[in-house]
């Protein structure tokens, strides 16, 4: 008697699936816009009840909580409806982990737009044109708006690594959008004075959330680009979040070797990536985040920790550590 074979009919369902993918982006963009997890955990948990706070169609909201149960963003048992634990922490309005403002910004139809011929971004290596890269553009006001609140989550992480409460330091935080992170270490020191760097526009959003934490005073501007632009010198903490992954290795050597010399001896940087394990497809957040380098960039990647300790190291820093704090990956290097 012949043996059954034990392979598995392969299925298009997955292909489908992703390119369907573009309905979870909108349809979670548009129930964070319609508050439908605020209002689930308000009480509101059948179609008609969520329609009536919400101002929408019955029908409509039928089927979009239907959708997000699939996707496991929302929970179902008859007509009644739940939050996951993610949705309950992370987008219901009330919760103090909110993030759903990073819609805005994600789902950005000028961030969007970059992606809407990948095959072109791949045949040149690099975002059609300048991405979101060129000078003062307006899209990293909406990013340091945004983002703001899943970075002050991360800044949190980030900065009992490097601020000292009660000893004076002077901290330089590079591209530094929303400001989270110098905030973050200013509030945790007293005696720490920031210095924060970006576009003007978008050190306004900075500013702002400065005088919301109650550091306005401490909270310095330099405005302009971190390539051209006097960095000043005598930093005891330089942050570096989120930044190199937008250029080429050269362009970020370059740049560290500029931080390098802002630097005090034995001072300390603080660099925050999204690090991919060497085979490039693990973990998945890090190891995706390249397909977006290189579609709204010219020439970022998402580079593992070997390159990046090698730009580190040819800009001058001996001796690099590399932190893993849940969502956080950090690598702290002493000048």
């Amino acid at each position: 008697m012949a043996s059954q074979s034990t392979t598995a009919t392969p299925s298009p369902e997955v292909i489908l699936e992703e390119l369907n993918s573009y309905q979870r982006t909108m349809a979670l963009k548009g129930a964070i816009e319609l508050e439908i997890f605020t209002h689930i955990a308000g009480g509101a948990n059948t179609a008609a009840e969520i329609a009536r706070r919400c101002s929408a169609s019955e029908r409509g909201v039928r089927i979009l909580c239907d959708f997000l149960t699939v996707q496991k963003l929302l929970t179902k048992t008859g007509e009644t409806y739940g939050l996951s634990p993610e949705s309950a922490a992370f987008l219901n309005k009330h919760s103090p982990a909110y993030i759903g403002s990073i819609a805005l910004f994600l789902a950005h139809d000028v961030h969007m737009a970059h992606y809407r011929d990948v095959a072109a971004a791949v045949r040149k290596g690099g975002s059609l044109d300048a991405g979101n890269m060129a000078p003062d553009d307006p899209i990293w006001v909406e990013f340091a708006r945004s983002m703001a609140p899943l970075m002050r989550m991360l800044a949190g992480l980030a900065a009992p690594f490097v601020a000292q409460p009660g000893v004076r330091q002077k901290v330089l935080d590079i591209a530094a959008g929303h400001g989270m992170y110098g905030i973050a270490i200013a509030q945790q020191n007293p005696a720490a004075e920031v210095f924060a760097q970006d576009w003007k526009a978008v050190l306004a959003v900075a500013q702002a959330n400065a005088e919301q934490a109650g550091i306005a005073s401490r909270f310095h501007q330099i405005p302009g680009s971190a390539f051209d632009v006097d960095l000043g010198s005598g930093y005891d903490v330089v942050m570096l979040p989120m930044f190199l992954h937008h250029f080429d290795p050269p362009t970020n050597t370059g740049l560290l070797k500029k931080i390098r010399a802002a630097m005090k001896p034995g001072s300390v940087l603080a660099t925050i990536e999204f690090i991919p394990n060497e085979d490039r497809v693990s973990p998945p957040l890090p190891a995706t985040f390249s397909m977006m380098m290189l579609c709204s960039t010219p020439a970022g990647d998402a580079y593992t920790y070997p390159e990046l300790d090698r730009m580190l190291r040819d800009a001058g820093f001996s001796e690099n550590r590399r932190e893993n704090r849940g969502p956080l990956q950090m690598i702290l290097s002493r000048a």
